[in-house]
């Protein structure tokens, strides 16, 4: 049931509008694989390719090692999950996840034991009989995945399945969804623009921006170490601030106003005196001695308690607006107008050209390779 999914060089254009740019992209058998990015990269676009709903201007689709790009939605043996589930409103659970086992002409004996068997796995057997109009959005949800993977296809596409649910039920099904993608062990490609939604559940992320690839990486490495700006500030909530790389002999250090920190890290190939921009998350100021001399200062200009931690709005000395978290379990919390000192954890931050184009640490990888992760 699982195959390997390799695109080479997809373009897909709309008149003089380019939308997939040359993407090469390899998805290994069985792994959950997601395309993350903001509204209008392409996403959505490439998933439509890879069913076949939509034409395809240059490049080669495989499954395996069979090319696909000339077969018809009906003979690439996908399930495909909508936004809008998209179950008939006039049958029922049963009979909605029954219709692409007879629209296949699926043995007729054969059709209720396997229809029963994927109603148990996705826990709907004791809705079977009910319409569609009875059931709430996370029980339509899954009579639409339960369609999907009774006709055991080869690939899985969910096109933002849960963008339609509200935020707790959203957390309830992205566990089953990949808890049933395990189970079942089929390749899938999943599209979100939740950035939280796809760390949570996929083996891999390709973040997209603009029809191009920016990342491909577990979401660990996304996170961690992004490749260049856009990915930094679109995984999770980065602080961006300028500084300064100065370089004597063998040793380099950075400079952020007359806060300084030796770097241990950088590539070789980019020892020397730059301007960078530094990404900092919130989670990466420390708090040190107030009046220490090496340190950045910062005012609290406003703070939001979120329970197990206290998140800070926060302005430095040269005017740069940062956002600092903090644990909440400090006896005395910062207020508004407390004054900060501030370091910065040398071993998680990151450092870009001043471009942005480029993370200049060692062993950071664009995943573009796309060698096995796992």
């Amino acid at each position: 049931m699982s195959v390997r999914i390799t695109i080479n060089g997809a373009v897909k254009r709309y008149g003089d509008l380019t939308v997939i740019k040359n993407l090469d992209l390899k998805v290994l058998p069985g792994e959950f694989f997601t395309l993350l990015g903001p509204s209008g990269c392409g996403k959505t676009t490439l998933l439509r390719m890879i069913a076949g709903f939509n034409s395809i201007e240059d490049g080669d689709f495989y499954f395996n090692d069979k090319r696909i790009n000339d077969l018809s939605p009906s003979n690439r043996n996908i399930g495909m999950v909508f936004q809008n589930y998209a179950i008939f409103p006039h049958m029922t659970v049963r009979k909605n996840v029954e219709f692409g086992l007879k629209n296949k002409h699926f043995p007729k004996d054969r059709i209720k034991p396997q229809t029963d068997q994927f109603l148990k796995l996705m826990q709907i057997d004791a809705l079977a009989d009910r319409m569609p109009h009875m059931l709430s959005g996370g029980q339509q949800q899954r009579v639409a995945l339960a369609r999907a993977l009774v006709i055991q296809p080869d690939v899985l596409l969910m096109d933002e399945p849960l963008s339609n649910l509200d935020a707790k039920l959203r957390v309830e099904m992205r566990s089953v969804i990949r808890q049933i993608q395990r189970d079942v062990g089929i390749s899938t490609i999943y599209v979100t623009h939740d950035q939280e939604e796809a760390m949570a559940i996929s083996d891999r992320i390709a973040v997209m921006n603009g029809g191009v690839i920016q990342h491909i990486g577990t979401p660990q490495q996304i996170y961690q170490r992004p490749v260049n700006t856009f990915v930094a500030t679109f995984i999770g909530r980065s602080n961006l601030l300028k500084g300064e790389i100065k370089v004597t002999g063998e040793v380099a250090e950075l400079t952020i106003g007359n806060y300084r920190q030796v770097i241990t890290n950088l590539n070789p190939s980019f020892l020397h005196n730059q301007s960078v921009i530094v990404s900092v998350r919130p989670e990466e100021f420390l708090l040190t001695e107030a009046g220490e001399e090496n340190a950045l200062t910062a005012v609290v200009e406003d703070l939001v308690f979120l329970g197990s931690s206290t998140q800070y709005f926060i302005r430095l000395e040269d005017g740069t607006e940062a956002v600092m978290v903090n644990e909440s379990t400090l006896d005395k919390p910062h207020q508004v107008g407390s004054q900060l000192a501030l370091k910065l954890n040398a071993q998680k931050i990151n450092y870009f050209s001043q471009d942005g184009s480029k993370n200049l640490l060692a062993g950071v990888d664009d995943g573009m390779g796309q060698e096995d992760m796992r």
